[in-house]
């Protein structure tokens, strides 16, 4: 079993496509690692998306005792200006923090990462790329190898590794989980990436370990979507 919190770097790095469920790991990513370290971090470097962003958890995250960074203009109207807190480079330059980088999501909202470029190659990170087999852009091995490709090009990273995020929000069934471990698998095999996460929802846990995926299983809690959401 990979033990990715015993032998992973400190700077954390996770992208996917928009509704592959990047953000709401990211959320439950910092939670956990909180678990082990005395000082997590969680950063938005999502300036694409205007929903959904890692930022409207901040109250959330402080009082789990995670420290989060943002846009440095935090009003609501101003949500899509690409500005970024110079503040973020305590936890990539700090060597006592573990970060949870939550970077845009598509190809060109990765553009952030490489102003951080010079700090991520000294320092060492792990890019998790997310797939949600669900989502067109990465239905098939052809789509997350371009996906991937095109992430790579713009952020100036390599991903290291990938994780199965395959869902249908409240919906999902322990058998999505398994039809996105089929992609994952593929993927890790042929483009020799480690298959670090299979993603469930905290409901389904029990059914999900039951399948004996390929990855250690990571469930969830859903803090983007209110009850009365799908």
């Amino acid at each position: 079993m990979y033990t990715e919190v015993e032998t992973g770097n400190r700077i954390k790095i996770i992208t996917g496509h928009f509704g592959s469920g990047k953000t709401e790991f990211s959320i439950n990513y910092a939670l956990y690692l909180k678990k082990y370290f005395d000082n997590v971090a969680a950063v938005d470097l999502d300036i694409i998306n205007t929903y959904f962003r890692l930022r409207e958890k901040m109250d959330l995250l402080s009082e789990k005792g995670v420290e989060s960074f943002s846009s440095s203009m935090r009003e609501k109207n101003a949500l899509d200006i690409p500005a970024v807190d110079p503040a973020i480079l305590k936890p990539l330059e700090n060597k006592n923090y573990m970060a949870v980088l939550d970077v845009g999501g598509n190809p060109k909202g990765s553009l952030s990462l490489g102003r951080y470029r010079d700090i991520l190659k000294r320092e060492g990170y792990d890019h998790y790329f997310v797939i949600n087999r669900n989502r067109p852009e990465t239905r098939d091995f052809k789509s997350v190898r371009e996906f991937i490709g095109q992430v790579e090009g713009h952020s100036q990273t390599r991903v290291t590794g990938i994780i199965n995020t395959t869902h249908f929000l409240k919906e999902t069934t322990a058998d999505d989980i398994l039809y996105g471990d089929e992609l994952a698998r593929e993927v890790s095999e042929k483009l020799n990436l480690p298959y670090v996460y299979a993603v469930c929802l905290r409901s389904i846990e029990s059914e999900v370990r039951a399948l004996n995926l390929a990855a250690e299983v990571f469930p969830i809690d859903l803090f983007f979507r209110e009850d009365w959401m799908l």
